[in-house]
C-alpha cells in the first residue's frame, strides 16, 4: 500500500480523498492555487504546496507544476479526481515515467477510450450498441451531408474528445448542418485543443443511463449496477438516482454485462463508467466511456456499501479486487442532487460570492459531500458546484421524500443556488413517475 499520495485537485473531491486515504493510514499531500490558499479543507492534508495563481491554466492543469509538488512531497501515487488532469492521457504517462503510480487506467487505455470515435469502433467489436453514425471522423461538409442523409436527421455533432457537451451541437437539416458543424469544429479546438468531430443519429427525448465499473490489474472486471443521470441541463447533470427507473430487469442486466464487455475489450483498469443513452423502446446505446470517477459516485456508494475511493486507491496498489460480480448487490434506492452556487433564473449564470450562512441537514440517510463552510467565498475561477446532497432509502418514494425533506433543511446563504429549482423538479409529477428524458428541464423550464 501506498505511504503517501498527492491529491490533484480541490475542493470536494480533495476531500473525499483526503479522507479516505485517512482511514487508509496513508498520508496526503495536497494542492491549490493562489485563489484556494488557507481554504479550510486544506488543513485534512497532511502537506500542502501552492502550484499557481488562480487560473487553471496556471495551476491546477501545469503538469510541470504538478509533478514538481508530487516529488517535493515525497509522494508514491497521484490521485486526481476528477476534472482538470484526470482524463489526461499525457498526464498520467508522465506520472508514471517520473516512477508515480497514477490512480487511474494505464495511459494507453485512457488514450483508446478518451477517443470517442475509437471507443464507438471498439463498441461495435466488443458487440455492444454503439448508436448509429459515422465509422470514423468526419473531415468536410461534403461527407458530412452524405453521412446525415444516410443515417437520417436530427444528427449529432459531437467532438472526438473531451465532454461536458462541448463541441456538441443538434442539426435538423442541411442548413442546420453546415453552420453548426463549423461551431462544432471550432468549440471543440477550443475546449481541447482537438478540432475532430464525428456524427451521430440523435436519438430523440432519450434517457441518459450510465454503468460504474471497477478492474484489477489482475484482470477482474466487475460492474456496480447503474445510475440514471436523464435531469441535467446541456449536458450537465443536476439530479442522479440508481436504480435507474422505468428501466426492467432483463435491460439492466444486458447495459452492465455489456459494460464489463467493453471494459475488458479496452483493457482498462481502476474505475470507469460506461454511459449510454435510452430509447423510447428501451433499446440502449454506448455513447463514451469516462476513465475517472464521476461526481454522481457517491450514489453507487449508498446502494452497494463499496467505497470508490478506497477501491481505486487499492487496486492501483496492486491489489486484486475482494469481491466478485455476485458479492455485489443493490440495495435501496439513492439519489444525489448537485447544489451549484447558479442562479437558475437568470440562465444558470454563475454566483461567486462569499456564503454568509451555512446549514447542512441530517438525518437518517443523508450525506452532505462539501468543502464550503460560513465564510468560504466561492471563487469566478472553478467549476460553480459547492456541494452534493445525497440520501438513501428503502425505497425511490421515500429516498424522494428524504432528498425533498434534507432540501428544505439546506440552507446556503450570501450567493444564489439551484436548490430552488431541484425543489422543484422533485416535487413534478414526470419525476415522481420516472417519465423524463434529457430535454426535461429545457422544456418544462425554458
Amino acid at each position: 500500500m501506498f505511504q503517501r499520495i498527492l491529491v490533484a485537485n480541490r475542493g470536494e473531491i480533495a476531500l473525499r480523498v483526503f479522507r479516505a486515504c485517512r482511514e487508509l493510514g496513508i498520508e496526503t499531500v495536497g494542492i491549490f492555487s493562489e485563489a484556494d490558499r488557507g481554504a479550510a479543507y486544506l488543513e485534512l492534508a497532511d502537506e500542502a504546496y501552492c502550484v499557481g495563481p488562480p487560473k487553471v491554466c496556471d495551476s491546477y492543469l501545469k503538469i510541470d507544476r504538478v509533478i514538481s509538488a508530487a516529488e517535493i512531497g515525497n509522494v508514491q501515487a497521484i490521485h486526481p479526481g476528477y476534472g482538470f488532469l484526470a482524463e489526461n492521457a499525457h498526464f498520467a504517462e508522465v506520472c508514471r515515467s517520473c516512477n508515480i503510480e497514477f490512480i487511474g487506467p494505464s495511459h494507453e487505455a485512457m488514450a483508446l477510450v478518451g477517443d470517442k470515435n475509437a471507443a464507438r469502433q471498439m463498441a461495435r467489436q466488443a458487440d455492444v450498441p454503439a448508436v448509429p453514425g459515422s465509422d470514423g471522423l468526419v473531415s468536410n461538409e461534403t461527407e458530412a451531408l452524405r453521412i446525415a442523409h444516410e443515417i437520417g436527421f436530427p444528427v449529432l455533432i459531437k467532438a472526438a474528445a473531451g465532454g461536458g457537451g462541448r463541441g456538441m451541437r443538434v442539426a435538423l437539416n442541411d442548413l442546420a448542418l453546415k453552420s453548426s458543424l463549423q461551431q462544432a469544429q471550432a468549440e471543440a479546438g477550443a475546449a481541447f485543443g482537438n478540432s475532430e468531430i464525428y456524427l451521430e443519429k440523435y436519438i430523440e427525448h432519450p434517457r441518459h443511463v450510465e454503468v460504474q465499473i471497477l478492474a484489477d490489474l489482475d484482470g477482474n472486471v466487475v460492474h456496480l449496477w447503474e445510475r440514471d443521470c436523464t435531469v441535467q441541463r446541456r449536458h450537465q447533470k443536476l439530479i442522479e438516482e440508481s436504480p435507474a427507473p422505468q428501466l426492467d430487469g432483463q435491460t439492466r442486466a444486458a447495459m452492465c454485462e455489456a459494460a464489463v464487455r467493453l471494459v475488458n475489450a479496452a483493457n482498462y483498469t481502476n474505475a470507469g463508467t460506461v454511459e449510454f443513452i435510452v430509447d423510447r423502446q428501451g433499446r440502449f446505446y454506448f455513447i463514451e466511456l469516462n476513465a475517472r470517477i464521476q461526481v454522481e459516485h457517491p450514489v453507487t456508494e449508498m446502494v452497494t456499501g463499496i467505497d470508490l475511493i478506497k477501491a481505486q486507491i487499492r487496486v492501483a496498489a496492486g491489489e486484486p479486487l475482494p469481491f466478485g460480480q455476485e458479492g455485489i448487490q443493490s440495495r435501496g434506492a439513492a439519489i444525489e442532487c448537485r447544489i451549484n452556487a447558479e442562479d437558475p433564473t437568470k440562465h444558470f449564470r454563475p454566483c461567486p460570492g462569499t456564503i454568509q450562512r451555512l446549514i447542512v441537514p441530517g438525518g437518517f440517510g443523508v450525506r452532505f459531500d462539501s468543502h464550503v463552510h460560513a465564510g468560504y467565498t466561492v471563487s469566478p475561477h472553478y467549476d460553480s458546484m459547492i456541494g452534493k446532497l445525497i440520501v438513501h432509502q428503502p425505497t425511490r418514494q421515500e429516498a424522494i421524500d428524504c432528498m425533498q425533506r434534507a432540501l428544505g433543511e439546506l440552507r446556503v446563504e450570501g450567493v444564489r443556488t439551484t436548490i430552488p429549482l431541484l425543489k422543484e423538479v422533485l416535487a413534478h409529477s414526470a419525476f415522481n413517475e420516472g417519465l423524463v428524458d434529457t430535454t426535461f428541464i429545457e422544456r418544462t423550464w425554458p
